[in-house]
């Protein structure tokens, strides 16, 4: 039995004609997404795919699972539509909250595969910089919302009636313009490497990172340029700018739109979890369904 995520990361890299456009149009991190394909190959017992420096593309192996997963995707699809409407989920409307990381680069093929199983029903999506998307699910503005936690921090209290699921782990990391010092290691840097470094200060005032921020502080980093937004975009573009290191998510140095160099850090206790918040019991058929799709869909960019 092949996992049906594998097949579709195989459909996505024979559609995209490279295995980093298929990563971003999956959620994954391209590392991710390699693994996965290397895994579908071992079930397969053969090569699937031939890579080169302009992309990859597949092998006569490759196309022929392609071609068999394509029809076998397409029937799954047809289930979960036709599920939906024993279900009752041929109407109605479904309101997702999300932030603006998670918004782009792991929601949409979720919601995509949302829409392609149940078409009827009328979706909007609304930004929410955490841990605001937790107080729109407990005022019933959204159904539900997907927030962010970061670690070293003391978890915040969940409202009367909201339930919380983690979704995705994923590791702090440093990201420096190409070339800088730091980069040259292959190994984790130790925390304490960054004492006296100029580091762009990620929106110090916003709760979520407040542990984190001190947790640096403690360890002697010192503030360079102190970047108000909590958007990591304009961290990126600073970092890439040699205006000083950062410490983010793996998952937006993997997607800057900036080029920045990326080292792990050591200890690994630099952690954000992404999780959805609901409804728990008072979840619509809509919500419900969403919530096991982002278990799914989050579930392969997964790391331990």
């Amino acid at each position: 039995m092949y996992d049906p995520t594998r097949l579709a990361a195989l459909v996505a890299v024979a559609e995209a004609g490279s295995i980093t456009r298929a990563a971003a149009r999956l959620g994954y991190t391209a590392p991710a997404l390699s693994q996965q394909l290397a895994k579908l190959e071992r079930e397969a017992g053969a090569a699937l795919l031939v890579r080169h420096h302009r992309g990859a593309r597949l092998t006569a192996a490759g196309e022929l699972l392609a071609g068999r997963a394509r029809r076998v995707l397409d029937e799954m699809d047809q289930a979960r539509h036709e599920l939906a409407r024993l279900a009752g989920l041929s109407g109605g409307r479904l309101r997702v909250g999300t932030f603006t990381t998670a918004g782009i680069h792991l929601l949409p093929p979720v919601l995509s595969a949302f829409r392609r199983a149940h078409p009827d029903v009328e979706l909007s999506v609304r930004d929410y910089e955490p841990p605001s998307g937790v107080a729109a699910v407990a005022s019933g503005e959204v159904d539900l919302a997907l927030t962010h936690a970061y670690e070293p921090a003391a978890p915040d209290p969940m409202p009367a009636g909201v339930s919380v699921e983690p979704l995705l782990v994923e590791e702090l990391v440093l990201i420096s313009a190409v070339g800088h010092m730091l980069s040259e290691g292959t190994g984790p840097l130790p925390v304490t490497e960054l004492a006296g470094r100029p580091l762009i200060s990620s929106a110090p005032g916003h709760p979520p990172r407040r542990g984190v921020e001190r947790a640096l502080a403690e360890a002697g980093a010192t503030p360079a340029v102190v970047c108000e937004s909590p958007g990591y975009a304009l961290v990126c573009a600073l970092v890439s700018a040699a205006l000083g290191v950062a410490v983010v998510p793996e998952m937006v140095a993997a997607m800057s739109p900036a080029p920045v160099a990326v080292r792990r850090l050591e200890p690994a206790s630099f952690r954000r979890t992404i999780s959805v918040v609901h409804r728990g019991g008072r979840d619509t058929s809509a919500a419900t369904t969403l919530r096991a799709l982002l278990r799914g869909g989050f579930g392969r960019s997964a790391a331990p």
